[in-house]
């Protein structure tokens, strides 16, 4: 059985509504497992979020889905901050070889979401972990009018979740599984 974190922050509930689909995905592989969990200080509006992430979970997990909502363009300071702290992890190169994608969600269409994808894939490759994004081969990716990119599944504007949006992060969580699998096997 692989290990897959699905570790986020969130503050409106978008980024773990993305978390909670992209775990549906993980779990639908046999022989992957996804555990959701945030960030240290993650400060959300309500109390529907996951346990909070020990950093022993990291080092541990076979693949990793990083999710933070877009803060002017970047990851959320909460998130950053955690990443911060995985310099033991670093130095013992726990992660290398592990496969890590990214997501996020942002208020506006011109939000900053493929630069928050791309800021969230930087330490991640300093990690050593091999980067996985969703290829067009997901048919929704090509149509999309809401969040969707091949750096990550993403969400667009202040209303729910929407299906095409949830369909995505779906498939990015399957994927994700498909090739921790792969690559452990």
């Amino acid at each position: 059985m692989v290990d897959i974190l699905v570790l986020y922050c969130s503050q409106d509930g978008s980024v773990h509504k993305l978390a909670q689909q992209i775990a549906r995905g993980v779990n639908s592989v046999t022989g992957a497992e996804a555990k959701l969990r945030t960030v240290p200080n993650n400060k959300p509006k309500n109390n529907l979020f996951a346990p909070e992430i020990k950093l022993s979970e990291i080092e541990e997990c076979d693949g990793l889905a990083l999710g933070s909502p877009t803060h002017f363009g970047n990851m959320s300071g909460a998130m950053k901050s955690f990443i911060d702290e995985l310099t033991p992890l670093w130095f013992k190169g726990s992660l290398e070889t592990k496969v890590g994608t990214v997501f996020t969600s942002s208020h506006s269409l011109h939000g900053g979401n493929e630069a928050t994808l791309l800021s969230m894939q930087i330490p991640m490759q300093h990690l050593g972990m091999l980067i996985m994004g969703v290829p067009y081969s997901v048919k929704e990716l090509n149509t999309t009018k809401d969040g969707g990119t091949p750096y990550g599944a993403s969400h667009v504007g202040d209303q729910a979740v929407t299906p095409v949006e949830e369909k995505i992060a779906y498939a990015q969580g399957k994927r994700l599984a498909e090739l921790t699998i792969k690559l452990r096997s």
